[in-house]
């Protein structure tokens, strides 16, 4: 089972920026991120390939974050800018353990626990 452990959520202002990592504690193929907002289902925001050669994001999303993999370190990170109040939510990180890219929820295996973050108007 891997385990997987974000970090670099929080508190900024709306325009602000903030940069979430995901370290994985074995091999995945595709990995991912979804944020939940309160009473809202999950979201899709942002899934990256195994070679980081393709990336997909939602449309809410595009333009504005950038989803990046270190293989080497077994991390995924989200730099977020030009951030808005309907951002605010719960980002989880996920991953797949057969390789298979999509931004569908349901591919995902591994899921992280989750890190909040707060978009202030």
């Amino acid at each position: 089972q891997v385990q997987l452990v974000e970090s670099g959520g929080g508190l900024v202002q709306a325009g602000g920026s903030l940069r979430l990592s995901c370290a994985a504690s074995g091999r995945t193929f595709s990995m991912g991120w979804f944020r939940q907002a309160p009473g809202k289902e999950r979201e899709f925001v942002a899934a990256i390939s195994w070679s980081g050669s393709s990336t997909v994001y939602g449309d809410s999303v595009k333009g504005r974050f950038t989803i990046s993999r270190d293989n080497a370190k077994n991390t995924v990170n989200l730099q977020m800018n030009s951030l808005k109040p309907e951002d605010t939510a719960v980002y989880y990180c996920a991953a797949t353990r057969i390789p298979v890219f999509s931004g569908s929820i349901s591919l995902y295996d591994y899921w992280g626990h989750g890190t909040q973050v707060t978009v202030s108007s």
